[in-house]
C-alpha cells in the first residue's frame, strides 16, 4: 500500500479531454495542496498551457480523479516484496 498523501507530493492529475475528442484525456502533474482523506485530496494541476487548483478530487484513473504516478506504484510494489522475504541464516523464506 503507498503511503497516504501528503501535502507537496507530486501525483497525476486525469484531465477530461474534449467530448469530441479534439483534445483526448492525458496525465498531467498536480502537487498535492490539500488531503480531505486517503482518497480525496485538492490539488494544483499543472500544464503546458498555466495551472490550476481542482477541490475534492477523488482518487481514480478517469477524466478528473487523481492518481499515484506509475514510479511510485512500481517502488510499492518492490518494497512490499522485499518485506515479504526475510533471510533466515543461509535460508530465504518466502
Amino acid at each position: 500500500m503507498i503511503n497516504p498523501p501528503t501535502v507537496g507530493r507530486v501525483v497525476y492529475y486525469k484531465s477530461y479531454g474534449t467530448p469530441g475528442g479534439e483534445y483526448p484525456s492525458v496525465d498531467r502533474a498536480a502537487i498535492i495542496t490539500e488531503v480531505i482523506d486517503a482518497t480525496k485530496i485538492s490539488l494544483c494541476v499543472l500544464n503546458p498551457e498555466g495551472m490550476f487548483f481542482n477541490k475534492n478530487v477523488y482518487q481514480g484513473q478517469e477524466g478528473g480523479q487523481w492518481d499515484w504516478m506509475p514510479f511510485q506504484k512500481d517502488q510499492v510494489s518492490r518494497l512490499a516484496k522485499e518485506n515479504k522475504e526475510e533471510v533466515i541464516g543461509n535460508i530465504k523464506v518466502d
